[in-house]
């Protein structure tokens, strides 16, 4: 025994040929790479690059249709008071042509004691600064009643409104609304950043890349699948998590070395949520799509089983503690962990103190609170750490109606909520979408046994997941743009997000919600930021 064996929490769903896997973690037993890699090249014949199936995003051809950008700006933002956003001390006063000075000096006087105008360069207007014990938009109702004044007005706040033009973000990701991602994005500068979010997961297909390897007989699901003998297997990345340049610093602790392949989709899912490519009017958005990508590898999948890697799926919590702890040491500081393991609080010594060790270097941690609600709502081991520690959360998941989702373990441990999905109700629709591998050319073994074979990992599709998994990744993404905002200490990113939440189910903290749901504007609004 190795300790602890941290899960993968997504769950599973059962829709067409979307097969989410939910990996039952056994843990793995060298870290010797089975498997020849030739980076950057692909096969003879598929040298055109990855593969994306769109056609796979069900729906009419309306949802497929690539969306124009629907940014701009608002005139008037309007408060919760019911006052509009303007500042207070300027007004823009437009006379009308052959007004005298003198005529000019009065209306100035009308308007404050001690205004003064001035014309800027490229205007048809005067910019006229007011004394500060007037109101601006008193003062600009008095001019504009006079006959040489054409007209005055307070002078407005602007802001951008980001809606991204990806296509399916408007048809399929319900998610980022429901946590009003548009006006923190609104809040949020889009410049490039050097924000590093460690991905601590099954992998992720961040490079191109020709593996061969001897594929040797496995058993999943009760069906015992023969040796393949030599493959020579294609692998991609994924188109929509941008360029080789974001990914800094990839490691594998299951099959050794420094490139963590991800062989399942569920990290490359994850990531997606996080920092997809964004209005680039293609496919779906992502949470923080400006950060750097730090791919860190502890659980093995079917295909690492295969491979030699492992000998079962999953990981031990040994791994995923030095996995932590070389994110940190390698310059990460937001740790996304969707995994997770029934057992006793405390009985994970290592990973609590990995999870100290993060955050005392300046790091925050995000950790699923589980999927076994309909299974005995066990204790969740990593969860209860992160609720003992200012800087790590624990997170569970709602639907998109903002219920608890039926798989999303509950207890004390529970500190905020996010869209986790749920397709029980809501179908395909009430999942979480983002890019990852085309199951039906990656999970081969999900297939008729007569239709088994190696699989290609350079095949795309979008993908609905449900899973306190994919609601993990919301957090990190919105702890990102906190962090970009200049909030940096764990703890008060921590306190930030909790703060700000929306209280659902029972008034106060709640074992379903915990402080309630992330909302992403108000937590930046939370920093004092006036936007």
């Amino acid at each position: 025994m190795r300790g602890l064996r941290p899960a993968l929490f997504v769950v599973a769903l059962p829709i067409a040929a979307f097969l989410a896997v939910a990996l039952h973690v056994r843990g793995h037993a060298q870290t010797v790479t089975p498997f020849d890699i030739v980076m950057g090249v692909g096969l003879p014949g598929i040298d055109r690059g990855p593969i994306v199936d769109d056609t796979r995003v069900p729906g009419s051809p309306e949802a497929a249709r690539r969306h124009g950008v629907q940014s701009g700006a608002v005139l008037r933002e309007r408060l919760a008071a019911g006052g509009a956003r303007v500042v207070t001390d300027r007004l823009i006063v437009r006379f009308r042509d052959g007004l005298s000075p003198a005529d000019r000096q009065a209306a100035l006087a009308l308007a404050s004691p001690g205004a003064v105008s001035e014309h800027p360069s490229d205007a048809d207007f005067d910019v006229v600064r007011l004394d500060t014990r007037d109101d601006s938009e008193t003062a600009a109702l008095r001019l504009s009643q006079r006959a040489d004044v054409e007209y005055a007005q307070p002078v407005h706040r602007l802001h951008t409104q980001f809606v991204p033009n990806d296509p399916y973000y408007k048809s399929n990701q319900w998610n980022f609304p429901l946590i009003d991602l548009e006006r923190a994005w609104d809040i949020q500068p889009q410049a490039g950043s050097a924000i590093i979010v460690a991905v601590i997961d099954t992998g992720v297909a961040y490079t191109n890349a020709t593996l061969t390897a001897d594929l040797r007989s496995f058993t999943s699901d009760g069906i015992r699948y023969p040796a393949l003998g030599r493959a020579t297997i294609p692998y991609a990345v994924a188109p929509q998590l941008g360029p080789a340049s974001r990914f800094v610093a990839p490691r594998d602790f299951v099959c050794g070395g420094t490139a963590p392949f991800d062989f399942d989709g569920h990290g490359t899912h994850v990531t997606g949520t996080i920092g997809q490519s964004t209005n680039d009017g293609v496919g779906t958005a992502g949470v923080a799509f400006n950060v750097k990508i730090m791919p860190v590898k502890v659980l093995a999948s079917t295909w690492d089983v295969a491979f030699g890697c492992a000998d079962s799926e999953g990981g031990f919590d040994d791994d995923v503690a030095r996995g932590i702890r070389y994110a940190v040491d390698n310059g990460a500081r937001i740790l996304n962990l969707s995994l997770g393991a029934d057992g006793p609080a405390g009985s994970a010594p290592v990973v609590e103190a990995a999870i100290k060790y993060a955050i005392g270097k300046g790091a925050f941690v995000a950790l699923a609170a589980g999927n076994s609600f309909e299974d005995g709502n066990p204790m969740q081991v990593l969860a209860e750490i992160a609720s003992r520690l200012d800087g790590a959360v624990s997170v569970a998941a709602v639907d998109p109606q903002k219920h608890h989702a039926f798989y999303s373990s509950s207890g004390a441990y529970v500190e905020l909520a996010a869209p986790g999905g749920s397709a029980r109700g809501f179908g395909a629709s009430g999942a979480i979408w983002q890019q990852t591998f085309d199951p039906n050319f990656s999970d081969t073994f999900l297939l008729p046994l007569a239709r088994f074979g190696a699989p290609r990992f350079d095949v795309f599709a979008y993908v609905p997941y449900q899973g306190t998994s994919q609601a993990t990744p919301h957090v990190s993404g919105v702890a990102a743009l906190l962090m970009q905002q200049g909030i940096v200490d764990p703890a008060a990113i921590e306190k930030a997000l909790e703060s700000t939440a929306t209280d659902l189910g029972d008034p106060g903290r709640d074992p379903f919600f915990g402080f309630g749901l992330i909302e992403a504007r108000q937590a930046l609004r939370g920093l004092g930021i006036v936007k």
